[in-house]
């Protein structure tokens, strides 16, 4: 590891990570270097909110720097399931209240999704979450990334964190996704090209062209960190040149180093799963097709947008759920709920069986709101199918896009969208 630099010429042409970090550190740093950084937004969640606050009160004796920088989010548990929880939201609330900080409460919905609707995510920022999914801002060329309750609160307390910039892996993704495609298959498909721990404390750099709106490049660099990624940053491009002043400066430089580089042809991938208990386990849907289903979870940080509920209505609009499979439908964010309620996607979802829950992350972690018995297996839109994530360390999860996830609740197992598209109006 060298020490971090100061000159402002690069030696070298840097990657969009080296880019950002010398950017906000007020230097010029590589790989292996340690910076010193300009944090733009702390976020801190409900299930964490505790162990920050006694760190910046106890340990640090100390209160955010800049409140306008800090948020907190209830959402891994919201509303509260037991009494515990309850207390530790209230907490939660109290100091925000006594600091001035920011306070996302029940039914705001995920942390990553209200963060982006609210503007607290841009190109070229340095956005820490107290959750592993921190990756996902980098959706809009924002540095996120996950730190524990320790760092969080040094990063509140002091308004700057230091890390050693991470090398890079490059992503290309080159033709067009099919139809029936979508980006949790070309995501998954990444993980399983880079491996469970392929691109530990790396940056992982897609270059994605035009392709994909702002939410599908969410779930890209959203599951960059099931790869162990530090940061998952996607080159801006498309929709998010004219939703955000994107500057040159966040751009990875022609004659960039990369540790690895991987290339994915769009057109050759079909609709992807994986299967228990690692992300990376990635199987085309047509192998595990069949497979009884107990329950299908549509929502999280990784697939709750509007985009991939209509992705599901499509599926189900006209059909019912298998009356042996449960389907829960939580929308990541208020926003995304009233979006769906106003064009009749909600309506679609119920009067095919959903059930529908508030904003927020469900039974992602295995919590509340639809956790798995012994035994049962789920197909779920979220970013994890580790043992007990979702419940009983007996119960099997699979990874699927909303698409995939709507076919096998139609069907009560795994399916894809033609097997039920077929004589309504869909695939012939």
């Amino acid at each position: 590891m060298t020490a971090s630099h100061t000159t402002d010429t690069p030696r070298r042409p840097q990657t969009m990570a080296e880019r950002i970090l010398s950017r906000r550190g007020g230097g010029t740093f590589y790989a292996g270097d340690l910076a010193v950084v300009e944090v733009d937004q702390v976020m801190v969640v409900d299930s964490i909110a505790q162990s920050f606050i006694e760190r910046m009160q106890k340990d640090l004796a100390a209160v955010p720097k800049y409140p306008e920088r800090v948020s907190i989010v209830i959402d891994h548990v919201a509303p509260a399931s037991t009494v515990s929880v309850a207390q530790a939201q209230k907490e939660a609330r109290e100091y925000a209240a006594q600091t001035g900080v920011r306070l996302f409460d029940v039914g705001r919905g995920i942390c990553h999704q209200v963060l982006m609707e609210e503007g607290l995510a841009q190109p070229g920022w340095i956005v820490l979450g107290s959750d592993s999914h921190s990756t996902t801002y980098g959706a809009v060329a924002a540095f996120g990334s996950g730190m524990g309750a320790t760092d969080i609160a040094l990063a509140a307390a002091s308004g700057k964190t230091w890390l050693r910039v991470p090398e890079s892996v490059k992503v290309t993704l080159t033709g067009e996704v099919r139809p029936g495609v979508g980006a949790k298959d070309v995501a998954l498909e990444m993980i399983a090209r880079l491996g469970a721990d392929g691109a530990t404390y790396q940056s992982v750099e897609i270059h994605a062209g035009d392709r994909f709106t702002r939410g599908e490049r969410m779930t890209l660099a959203n599951l960059c960190v099931e790869a162990g990624a530090k940061a998952g940053l996607v080159v801006p491009g498309g929709e998010i040149l004219t939703m955000y002043n994107v500057p040159e400066w966040v751009y990875p430089q022609a004659g960039a180093t990369y540790v690895r580089e991987v290339e994915i042809d769009l057109s050759t991938l079909n609709p992807r799963m994986s299967a228990p208990s690692e992300v990376d386990n990635v199987h085309d849907v047509s192998e595990l097709r069949g497979l009884k289903v107990d329950q299908v979870f549509i929502g999280t940080c990784t697939n709750g947008r509007l985009d991939d509920l209509h992705a599901a209505a499509d599926v189900l609009r006209g059909q019912k759920v298998d009356p042996t499979t449960r389907l829960l439908v939580i929308p990541a964010s208020s926003e995304v709920m009233e979006q769906a309620m106003a064009d009749g996607t909600l309506l679609t979802l119920i009067q095919a069986g959903a059930v529908l829950g508030t904003p927020g992350c469900g039974p992602c972690m295995g919590r509340h709101q639809g956790v798995l018995a012994p035994g049962e297996v789920c197909v779920s839109t979220s970013n994890r199918n580790f043992i007990g994530r979702m419940g009983d360390k007996d119960a099997k999860i699979y990874l699927a896009s909303p698409a995939v996830a709507a076919a096998t609740a139609i069907k009560g197992r795994i399916a894809l969208p033609e097997d039920v598209l077929k004589g309504v109006g869909g695939a012939a």
